[in-house]
């Protein structure tokens, strides 16, 4: 069945709330949005028509539902401007910015009508928040119909969205439309904006923009009308300059996506590629950023990249996907990246990847990533890091030590805080980036360690396969792990996500026993971790000792020959001694995890002899 065929077919499917339950009750809201915008170019503005089929998929009476205004956050006093300007360590980007914009270069949403199924509502603006009540409830397993007109005004590029960035992208179209905010298990999701992660309701959209003539659109979704349009995708290199004033019809429909994003400038350049049974890439860009060849160059990289997430995180399953200049760093939405377009080839490359990475780790898998930005930013660093390595050749023997050096110099400078909280909330920006991008991936590379390289593989591709156009939560994830290991895991989840406490082994002692050598290791912090000891001998043969956690009812898998399962370590014994059946003299080195995988706070105690001249791989 062809892919855009079988996506139809579940679309549909989608509307039915139970059929996908992965867990006992498991249901998710579903809205479709029809959009008509008309943009006006020379005021920043636009006005726009919204038709939105809502459906209550829920066990619950719905008599109120709330929309997200995001761009009413770049107001002068708005929480994003207080919040950026009091916050102990602010972004460089935004600071006192939001502050100082005038009139005319602040963002809004004016509502101008709602109505549900025909009815007039009452409703009322409360920051980035638009707050309903509903003319009549929504039942469970029923849906609403919401129309609704609306004018806004694109704000002077601040943060991820706006105009007239830095680069001199004319518009980037993002959180730029009344949005309704998700509603699930927990309740409503209707969060102020103020500048850090999104929720959205899965669905489809089908949105047309009239914008002038001169400019060229790249969106979420497949275009509908290219032909009508003469903005010829086939065509190669392409900026097509036409004359303002008349306006295009751009069409773009999007299915199982929750979100819409798009970007707008009349220099843009076109390119495409094709990834060997998957999307078509497609790239915009203005010439001056290729004034090094770089854009030139990124369709390779993506393909390769792609073919690698394809075959060990999933299979990406939408027709499309656009990389997009966009000027202010890099920021994922479905099917669309907005990334930096000028630089060094690494940092295109780089950004690019990252980006794209979340269409798995928040477009396919859809987190709540105001409440699990790990889940999110530190799932799709671990990918990251994976493929950066790969693509580039680098083949680094740890493409994870950036994240394991944050992490560290976060505990150093004591500002750690439970990777639990919400986005919203951390105390420093320090803490939010670190928790959220390092620790989400250093979660994921201990996972590995803990259970195995083969079940961890295989949980990852189950973990995609079973929740995809879903929203998984940390006991979902931790479940897939389980099943896929046959291990224990919730203690894992408990100290790493719910708690600040560190990761430090030490070897003890080691005493001679005639022909053997009996060891003494300590945990010296409060996070218990299963142990994988090295010992090599004098001859440079090398043994593993894996010492599993009581509380994970069972050990993983050894891949290596010389691979010995002792006895299980309850977390709550400070020492554990075991023997080997080498006399000392025999031993050249001994070492805890030395690929360093747990996130051990003081290595300086892991080897044994401690001023040995080996590395600390043993070498």
């Amino acid at each position: 069945m062809k892919k855009h065929i079988f996506l139809l077919l579940l679309s549909g499917i989608l509307y039915l709330p139970n059929v996908f339950a992965q867990r006992p009750g498991y249901w998710q809201q579903r809205a479709e949005y029809i959009m008509d915008i008309d943009f006006d170019v020379e005021k920043h503005r636009f006005k726009g028509k919204q038709k939105l089929i809502y459906y209550n998929n829920s066990p619950d009476e719905l008599d109120r539902v709330f929309y997200h205004l995001y761009f009413n956050a770049f107001q002068p006093g708005s929480m994003m401007d207080v919040r950026s300007r009091t916050i102990m360590d602010p972004d460089p980007r935004v600071r006192d910015r939001i502050a100082k914009l005038k009139a005319d270069e602040i963002g809004y949403h004016k509502i101008l009508s709602l109505k549900q199924n025909g009815k007039p509502l009452n409703y009322e603006v409360v920051g980035t928040v638009l707050e309903v009540q509903l003319a009549e409830p929504i039942k469970p397993g029923k849906k609403a119909v919401f129309e609704m007109e609306f004018e806004s005004q694109v704000p002077v590029q601040i943060r991820r969205s706006g105009r007239n960035n830095a680069e001199g992208i004319a518009y980037s179209m993002t959180q730029w439309y009344p949005k309704m905010a998700e509603y699930d298990e927990q309740g409503w999701h209707a969060h102020p904006y103020i500048g850090r992660e999104f929720y959205g309701v899965w669905g489809s959209f089908d949105v047309t923009i009239h914008i002038d003539s001169s400019y060229v659109v790249a969106a979420t979704g497949v275009l509908q009308n290219p032909q009508e349009i003469g903005h010829g995708y086939e065509d190669k290199n392409q900026a097509l300059k036409r004359p303002k004033g008349n306006k295009l019809h751009w069409h773009f429909k999007a299915e199982n996506v929750h979100d819409f994003a798009w970007a707008a400038d009349p220099d843009y350049q076109h390119t495409t590629a094709q990834v060997p049974g998957g999307p078509t890439l497609h790239f915009f860009f203005q010439a001056d950023a290729n004034q090094s060849g770089n854009w030139d160059k990124l369709p390779g990289y993506m393909i390769e990249a792609f073919q690698i997430m394809n075959r060990e995180f999933g299979q990406y399953p939408y027709p499309v996907f656009s990389f997009v200049q966009g000027g202010d760093g890099g920021m994922e939405y479905p099917m669309l990246t907005l990334i930096v377009g000028r630089g060094s080839l690494d940092r295109l490359v780089g950004v690019a990847t990252h980006e794209f990475i979340h269409n798995w780790y928040y477009g396919i898998l859809g987190t709540n990533e105001a409440l699990y930005p790990w889940m999110d930013e530190g799932f799709t660093s671990f990918a990251e890091d994976y493929v950066f390595d790969k693509i580039m050749g680098i083949h680094s023997p740890n493409p994870f030590k950036s994240s394991y050096d944050s992490y560290f110099r976060l505990v150093q400078y004591g500002l750690q805080e439970p990777l639990s909280t919400h986005a919203d909330h951390y105390n420093t920006n320090m803490a939010y980036s670190i928790a959220s991008y390092s620790m989400g991936a250093i979660f994921l590379r201990q996972l590995s360690y803990i259970i195995g390289e083969e079940a961890f593989r295989k949980g990852m591709l189950d973990y995609f396969n079973t929740w995809k156009f879903k929203h998984p939560t940390p006991n979902d994830f931790i479940r897939i792990m389980e099943k896929a290991s046959g291990l224990e895991l919730d203690w894992y989840k408990e100290y790493w996500i719910y708690s600040t406490k560190h990761i430090d082994y030490a070897i003890d002692k080691v005493v001679s026993k005639g022909t053997k050598t009996e060891i003494t290791l300590r945990r010296v912090k409060e996070m218990p971790m299963p142990i994988d000891l090295h010992v090599t001998l004098a001859s440079g043969e090398k043994h593993i000792f894996h010492i599993p956690l009581q509380i994970m009812r069972g050990a993983k898998k050894g891949n290596t020959q010389n691979y010995h399962v002792e006895a299980d370590w309850g977390w709550v014994y400070p020492t554990y001694t075991f023997e080997i059946p080498f006399p000392i003299d025999n031993i050249r080195q001994i070492v805890i995890d030395p690929e360093e995988y747990m996130a051990d706070i003081d290595r300086s105690n892991n080897a044994y002899p401690a001023d040995s001249s080996l590395d600390a791989r043993g070498r």
